[in-house]
């Protein structure tokens, strides 16, 4: 049974400008990924919800004051950053520290992250169900991503699929 849904942060939950050397939540302007907000509006009262980042300029109460920004932080119940794990993304401890701290096996937690080396890989090797978001469907060999899509809404037919085919 599928328990928990980690997104990545940046260019998955909203739209990150890596030239802006500052954190998130200082910028001038911020905004969601498209179709986002709709798609955790349907998922957040079903599942725990995780934000699980590497995010370079931002700790945990940096990237939770830009969540809050767009009034996204109401839908997540936990939120982890590679500055306060001490582990990075792709490192499978950043994932097990993560499924650990919340009490789930890998198998019950789906990633959901828009860069494979860095959010897919290390989550499928710990044995997390994964979700590939490929907005700009850029071609390329993707073993370890369970699914692929290129719109954040079509993740919840993913998801419901993967909660039926546990419980039967």
């Amino acid at each position: 049974m599928i328990k928990t849904l980690i997104f990545d942060w940046g260019d998955t939950i909203m739209r990150d400008y890596p030239h802006l050397k500052t954190p998130m939540y200082t910028w001038d302007h911020v905004e969601y990924i498209p179709e986002v907000e709709k798609t955790l509006e349907l998922l957040y009262n079903n599942y725990i919800m995780v934000i699980a980042t590497n995010a370079g300029q931002s700790d945990t109460n940096d990237m939770i004051k830009a969540l809050k920004r767009i009034n996204a932080n109401k839908y997540f119940n936990y939120f982890f950053s590679s500055k306060d794990l001490g582990y990075e993304k792709p490192d499978k401890l950043f994932f097990k520290t993560i499924i650990n701290n919340l009490g789930f096996k890998a198998n019950e937690c789906v990633m959901i992250g828009n860069i494979y080396e860095k959010d897919i890989i290390g989550a499928k090797d710990i044995g997390m169900n994964t979700i590939l978001f490929n907005e700009k469907d850029i071609k390329g060999n993707y073993q370890k991503a369970d699914f692929i899509v290129n719109k954040m809404y079509n993740i919840i037919c993913i998801i419901e699929n993967l909660d039926y085919k546990k419980h039967k």
